[in-house]
């Protein structure tokens, strides 16, 4: 069963793309294994009251990954997935990308012994991850 908001919309989420420079100049992405389904994923979460999209995106990041960096204000996209909820319905959610320059990586973070994290070059980060959208979100964003 799918479960949506009452209006059909998808439910809304916010993500972080975090990315650095590797050693050799070149781009790296940043993947957290989800909790559930251990698939690789970028860190996200609901929105938070009290908070922009970028800070929830940014405190996401922090949470799943021990991040912390330069944050954008401005989505560089969006994709679409299906989120599978304790009870096996899923709901279908918009997640609103804000790319994350990371500065600093945390050994000690909220969910550190919960999830698995690895730098990926842009063209294999977008092969592990699962979702379409998010593989075309990270080849786009990888070429500008």
């Amino acid at each position: 069963m799918t479960l949506n908001d009452d209006d059909g919309e998808p439910r809304r989420q916010v993500g972080a793309l975090p990315f650095r420079r590797g050693r050799d100049g070149q781009p790296k992405i940043l993947l957290v294994t989800s909790r559930e389904s251990r698939r690789w994923v970028i860190p996200k979460g609901w929105p938070m009251k009290g908070r922009k999209p970028f800070e929830a995106a940014a405190r996401e990041a922090y949470e799943e990954a021990g991040l912390r960096g330069a944050v954008g204000k401005r989505p560089i996209g969006f994709y679409l997935y299906q989120k599978r909820l304790r009870n096996l319905d899923t709901v279908l959610c918009q997640v609103k990308v804000f790319p994350l320059e990371v500065r600093k990586q945390l050994k000690d973070f909220p969910e550190a012994r919960q999830r698995d994290l690895r730098w990926f070059t842009p063209v294999e980060a977008a092969e592990a991850v699962s979702e379409p959208g998010l593989a075309a979100l990270i080849r786009a964003a990888s070429r500008t």
